[in-house]
């Protein structure tokens, strides 16, 4: 199984000294934190979508083998609310194009009050181009439903399993080809990143994607890295900041992170 592992954002200024180099200037953040992750989810898109200039940019200062998981704008999740959303579609569709093959995903976060409601999610997956994959994070507990589950799986569209330190452990983890993973806890043992590697391969999906949660220490990059070694997938160098202030790990990510 290949697994790609990666912060929420990478643009923390707060990570200098830990991961990043005290002196590495900000314009230079992406391109470090490439060098020793495989993924990142943009989470600031969620406000703002960046011009397709500054998409380009992006893929320019990254390797061929690194993604990128945009999470869907708010107008879209959060205003419209899944409705009347062709538009708003569109437009996030066809910026997204400046990335080309680097793009991993859409996440699409609906807000904690939208309740289930199948209909209007079958609506929404109608709207989008088949070609497109993306992944949803429901964070109301009515839609952990067989049905939705089902639909989800119908149409390819993989289901985002998240954890944190109030909540359990998700139950049902795949529902598409590829899997993705929000892994919010505070901290995360070895033991503990392997049991969501053994889960991911139960599964039976070729790839994972796994994003750890921002923190002002940095210790995001640091269990992504590990993860990365733990799963045996191909490995970014250690950065040095990192690895003379922190020994549980490595690596960092851009900036936002709900």
């Amino acid at each position: 199984m290949r697994w790609y592992a990666g912060t929420s954002g990478y643009s923390y200024k707060e990570w200098k000294g830990v991961f990043y180099p005290d002196d590495l200037p900000n314009d230079q953040m992406l391109r470090y934190y490439a060098e020793h992750l495989t993924a990142v989810e943009i989470n600031n898109t969620f406000y703002r979508m960046p011009r397709p200039a500054v998409l380009e940019s992006w893929a320019a200062a990254v390797p061929e083998d690194f993604r990128f998981v945009i999470k869907a704008s708010r107008r879209i999740t959060h205003q419209q609310r899944l409705q009347n959303t062709q538009d708003s579609v569109r437009y996030l569709v066809d910026n997204l194009q400046a990335l080309g093959n680097k793009l991993a995903a859409v996440l699409f976060q609906l807000p904690p009050n939208l309740r289930c409601d199948r209909d209007r999610l079958a609506g929404f997956l109608d709207t989008l181009p088949h070609a497109l994959p993306v992944a949803f994070e429901f964070r109301h507990p009515s839609w952990h439903d067989d049905a939705i589950y089902t639909l989800l799986s119908e149409r390819g569209v993989a289901l985002c399993a998240a954890e944190d330190d109030e909540s359990p452990s998700p139950e049902r983890i795949a529902t598409a080809p590829w899997l993705y993973l929000r892994l919010r806890k505070a901290d995360y043992t070895d033991q503990a990143l392997k049991d969501w590697a053994r889960r991911g391969q139960a599964t039976g999906v070729a790839t994972g994607y796994a994003f750890f949660k921002h923190e002002d220490e940095a210790t995001g990059p640091g269990f992504a890295a590990r993860f990365l070694a733990l799963t045996r997938t191909r490995e970014r160098k250690a950065p040095q900041a990192a690895a003379s202030r922190r020994r549980t790990g490595v690596p960092g990510a851009a900036s936002e992170g709900a």
